[in-house]
């Protein structure tokens, strides 16, 4: 059953690890300049970096509530400024946009999850002692 843990880890982080080159990509910024955001040359990919650093966390569970705090701040800020499915007077563009806003609530939840209960079983913070985690 401890690999039930470390398998949902590798689930839960795959999707930030994997999006980081998305956050470099013309597209993305140009989405988020359509969004009103300010500065998209710099946040996006900033963004990216720190979801990138989050999932990179939680995937090796080196620090995983820091890395799960990261995960959160990054999806409450994307999630309320990039996905206003409400905003869309389209209904396909809508329902697209609600779906990834209940996507990221759910990704939310998740990460609330990691944060209060750290890594688990077959973690790096498993293998070093606590006096040396400072």
């Amino acid at each position: 059953m401890k690999l039930v843990v470390l398998v949902g880890r590798i689930l839960f982080a795959s999707i930030f690890i994997l999006a980081l080159p998305s956050h470099f990509s013309h597209a993305a910024i140009q989405y988020a300049q359509m969004q009103s955001i300010p500065a998209p040359h710099v946040i996006v990919p900033l963004a990216g970096i720190f979801s990138f650093i989050g999932g990179l966390s939680i995937l090796l569970g080196y620090r995983s509530k820091h890395g799960a705090w990261l995960i959160i701040l990054f999806l409450a800020a994307t999630n309320f400024s990039m996905h206003r499915f409400w905003m869309f007077p389209d209904p396909i563009t809508k329902e697209f946009q609600q779906l990834m806003f209940m996507k990221n609530i759910s990704l939310l939840g998740a990460a609330f999850i990691i944060s209060f209960f750290g890594s688990g079983p077959y973690s790096l913070d498993k293998q070093i002692p606590a006096k040396t985690k400072g």
